[in-house]
């Protein structure tokens, strides 16, 4: 670099006082016009035409040099080294500078690029060119690349026998004929300028994915109770890659968790009550694993208590998703993760999920699930079970039959005001206002001959027929 013409990746003076003139050229290799994404070299003690002016480098200079780099006049901060060379004819300070992946760095709000060996003020066209750069260098984390992996940490078996032609048709597939890593790299499971995987492909098809990410697995524990004090009856660990863990996990829930049994009505009745609907459970595990923060720690928590369930996963509302516009508004912190349970039939991606889980859940004779956002970096979910409802529910039964149900008067009465006020009301409306299961106000307006719907879906209404007599 000594002897070579001085180019936009070189820039060499014998100054050891002109600070800004340093602070200027750091800059401009930080910002990388040409985006040759190759560093810069800022070489002081060096005349232009190589030759070395037999500077004494101390640590003195070292330091000023260093210090650049956290002084706060270039903003966002320069990846840099320093570092002293020392030939027969005097030292050389050598200032090692990488291309920033925040393009465009200021300093002094002012954007300084490498015009090949001259240092220039960019121009607005190319603000514009790096600043759409630094949009693109923002990837989301299941984009970047593992550093350190290899393709043979991933599962490409099924990669290539199961996977590859669910996401492109069998023609298109017959005329690829590019290796693997390309295939990959096409739908953003391979980086091909680190070669390695992305963490999208460990997360989804890696033989290990906790090397890497300690953090990825679910762990579900059954508590005794319904307090996190309560002993601990069950315990197991869901992990290893989403192709394997989502339908183990699947199974799990709907042959352990999800029960039914036959709870009388009357004398001579039963009914059939399962404690959670086995689609909302199955929903909201696929969404947490789907939404997850997986550079953090925390495993996803699925806990079970006697009277609901909570499910909990590491990072909170991701991008346009905020406090105010939940569940109106998503977005995906894992686009690439979305996609692929997608394509492997797990989830929509309509933003329908929490409605539907709703829905269910009413049609269950099950409370609304209560969503907590408020925590910053974890995102909770609560279920609450229909044991509550039913003892309610067959308590006032059996005392309709003998002694007269109070609180179903009550409710007969506050349904027939509701209606009164709007005749357009749904059924599952009254069972959201009042916090009641469908089940129930079904049966209480099932009590009440007066009142009829007319009309059929959101187009009827209903109406109270007044008693003459």
């Amino acid at each position: 670099m000594l002897q070579s013409t001085e180019d936009f990746r070189v820039e060499r003076t014998v100054s050891t006082t002109n600070m800004d003139k340093f602070c200027e050229a750091i800059c401009a290799f930080s910002n990388d016009l040409p985006d040759s994404r190759q560093k810069g070299y800022l070489l002081i003690g060096a005349h232009d035409d190589g030759r070395l002016s037999g500077l004494k480098v101390d640590d003195a200079l070292l330091k000023k040099i260093s210090g650049i780099r956290s002084d706060g006049n270039i903003l966002p901060l320069p990846v840099m080294t320093v570092e002293r060379v020392e030939f027969l004819d005097g030292d050389l300070l050598v200032a090692e500078v990488s291309p920033s992946l925040l393009p465009p760095v200021r300093y002094r709000g002012r954007v300084f690029v490498r015009i090949g060996p001259r240092r220039d003020i960019a121009s607005e066209a190319e603000e514009r060119i790096m600043t759409e750069r630094r949009t693109a260098y923002m990837a989301t984390f299941d984009a970047t690349p593992c550093l350190g992996s290899t393709l043979d940490e991933l599962n490409l078996e099924y990669i290539k026998n199961e996977y590859l032609p669910s996401v492109v048709t069998p023609e298109a597939l017959a005329d690829d004929k590019r290796d693997i890593k390309e295939q990959l790299a096409s739908i953003r499971l391979y980086d091909r300028v680190h070669g390695c995987p992305t963490y999208a492909a460990l997360i989804l098809f890696g033989k290990n994915p906790r090397f890497y990410l300690p953090g990825a697995y679910v762990q579900f524990v059954r508590f005794a109770g319904k307090t996190i004090g309560g002993e601990v009856l069950n315990e197991k660990r869901f992990q290893g890659p989403l192709f394997q863990l989502l339908p183990a996990l699947e199974s799990f829930v709907s042959d352990a968790i999800i029960t039914q049994r036959p709870v009388p009505v009357s004398l001579f009745r039963e009914k059939t009550v399962i404690n959670y609907p086995n689609n909302a459970l199955r929903e909201l595990m696929m969404n947490a694993c789907m939404h997850r923060d997986y550079q953090s720690n925390m495993p996803i928590r699925l806990y079970q208590f006697d009277d609901h369930i909570e499910i909990m996963n590491a990072g909170g509302l991701y991008g346009e998703a905020r406090p105010e516009n939940f569940p109106y508004v998503n977005d995906y912190r894992n686009p690439i993760i979305a996609e692929a349970m997608k394509e492997m039939k797990y989830v929509n991606m309509f933003n329908q999920g929490i409605r539907r889980v709703q829905d269910m859940l009413l049609d269950n004779g099950n409370k609304e699930a209560i969503f907590d956002v408020s925590k910053l970096t974890a995102f909770e979910v609560t279920v609450f079970s229909t044991v509550d409802v039913t003892q309610g529910d067959t308590q006032g039964d059996t005392q309709g039959d003998t002694q007269g149900d109070t609180q179903g008067n009550a409710l007969d009465i506050w349904i027939e005001e509701q209606i009164k006020k709007n005749p357009k009301i749904t059924i599952r409306e009254l069972a959201r206002i009042s916090k009641k299961g469908l089940a129930t106000i079904k049966r209480h307006i099932a009590k009440l001959p007066h009142i009829k719907y007319v009309g059929s879906g959101y187009s009827g209404h209903w109406e109270i027929i007044e008693n003459d007599a």
